[in-house]
């Protein structure tokens, strides 16, 4: 199976023929070649000389293309028709793909993926931060390709995305209620979805159910344009010992309608041990700023790398693919290549996950994070573990590094930045230099911004190591390691 959406052209002239033509003011280009893959997932083209961008393709792909934007430099463009697919493709696993916007890689032989994602690594530092770069260690692959998501957000909606072929007059109300994910580009539009491989069981089945018993008593699914219905949200979260936690968002309080469909998850799914509400009125689908009432069984779940145990609560960060988020620690604990006396900033340390896990060779740990739940989660984490070197702080990172906050903990004599995709702000980055520890390893789940930070750092950094890691197999996205030294 190909996209749902692809035709293979049977016409032999259309086989030959490379052409532009206008139809309704669409151009098309046909008989085009998919070289190779460029950022943001997209696979490039060059027609005329000019490149050409397409999603959900693979390099060998022969497509004709409506294109969608065309400006001086570049255009973009979407598939109407297989011409010929590349030998390099495989069977999607996902009877979703090509609708979903999530997994666009699954056409793509998973070697072939984490090839791309180095070479998006080394043109991001080289070309966005002209920077010198040592031999980059080969990506550091992911044990597991599916199932591997600790976390996953589904969205109800009362008029779910239409496949083709679907006549929207002989849908029924019900018909057109959805649970799923949303359509890019479309913040209204959530594709229902039966099956997802990222999450394990019974991610699948508490999803499913919930879908059926609302129908089933006639619970009304969110309108995201109008801003009306009961049931909004939900989040599943697992752990590696197989506990569960669910969070139901509801958009009104109805106390009748939620004890009866928080009871009866409670009872038909027992591996829930953290089950959660949040009544959430906004325009938006954020709960960060709302609070979470936890209605059965324990207020968090844990996860455990090595011997150190972590404390999940409802709303905090931890990294979806737990497994590789060991392997991606263990690639910062060598980077760090710490001798038990250090003092080691964490900096956007999350629940302190990083700086925990880094704290039996460190002398001291100081972590920073502008999310108050997190650092309490993270006050936990060291006290269940018993860890006593490690120190957290609560607060905006720019206003929080400064000189006198480290005066009062100690000069860092290493720092980890872990920050979110928009990287570093240029006071934290003015600060480090200020400081100048003499080690520091900057994770980055954007290698486009970390390449913009490391060329401001590279005022008296040089970078002596870089390793990529894929957290996100089927998809576009990678996390980088980088070890960086003063310069002497």
């Amino acid at each position: 199976m190909l996209f749902l959406f692809f035709k293979i052209a049977k016409d032999p002239i259309i086989l030959i023929l490379k052409h532009i033509m206008k139809r309704k003011d669409k151009i098309v280009l046909y008989n085009v070649e998919i070289e190779s893959v460029a950022a943001e997932g997209n696979a490039l083209a060059r027609v005329d000389g000019k490149v050409l961008f397409v999603p959900q393709c693979i390099p060998g792909d022969v497509v004709d293309v409506r294109l969608t934007r065309k400006r001086s430099g570049y255009m973009e463009g979407v598939v109407v028709n297989m011409v010929k697919p590349s030998p390099l493709r495989v069977e999607p696993f996902c009877k979703h793909y090509g609708v979903c916007g999530g997994c666009k890689w699954q056409a793509l032989p998973y070697e072939l993926q984490l090839k791309y994602k180095q070479q998006q690594v080394v043109d991001q530092l080289t070309r966005i931060g002209h920077l010198q770069l040592p031999e980059i260690t080969p990506i550091l692959g992911s044990e597991e390709i599916e199932n591997y998501r600790n976390k996953l957000e589904f969205t109800f909606s009362n008029r779910r995305w239409l496949l083709t072929g679907e006549d929207p007059e002989a849908l029924s109300d019900t018909d057109r209620l959805g649970l799923g994910f949303h359509i890019s580009g479309f913040f209204d539009k959530v594709l229902d979805i039966r099956e997802c491989h990222l999450q394990a069981e019974p991610s699948n089945a508490i999803r499913n159910f919930v879908r059926e018993y609302a129908i089933e008593h006639g619970l009304s699914f969110f309108d995201l344009r109008e801003q009306v219905g009961f049931l909004r949200n939900m989040v599943v979260r697992t752990a590696s010992n197989g506990d569960v936690m669910l969070i139901m968002v509801f958009a009104y309080e109805d106390a009748q309608l939620r004890c009866a469909l928080l009871d009866a998850l409670a009872t038909n799914f027992p591996q829930i041990t953290s089950l959660h509400y949040v009544i959430n009125g906004k325009r938006n689908d954020s709960i960060g700023d709302l609070p979470c009432v936890k209605y059965s069984g324990d207020d968090c779940i844990y996860d455990t790398m090595e011997d150190i145990k972590f404390r999940i609560s409802p709303k905090s960060f931890y990294q979806t693919n737990s497994k590789q988020a060991y392997r991606l620690y263990s690639v910062v604990r060598e980077f760090a290549d710490l001798q038990g006396d250090e003092v080691l900033y964490d900096l956007y340390t999350g629940t302190g996950t990083i700086g925990l896990f880094l704290s039996k060779k460190a002398g001291k740990v100081v972590g920073i994070e502008y999310v108050q739940e997190a650092i309490d989660d993270a006050k936990l984490n060291a006290a269940n573990n018993g860890i006593e070197n490690a120190h957290f702080y609560a607060g905006d990172m720019k206003d929080m590094l400064t000189g006198k906050f480290i005066e009062e903990n100690g000069h860092p004599d290493i720092v980890v930045l872990d920050p979110p995709r928009a990287g570093i702000h240029p006071d934290v980055a003015a600060v480090l230099l200020e400081a100048a520890p003499e080690r520091m390893v900057y994770v980055s789940c954007n290698p486009a911004s970390q390449a913009r930070d490391l060329a401001i750092l590279s005022e008296k950094y040089e970078i002596t190591a870089v390793r990529p890691v894929d957290m996100f197999p089927h998809t576009h996205h990678v996390e980088n390691v980088v070890a960086l030294r003063l310069k002497k």
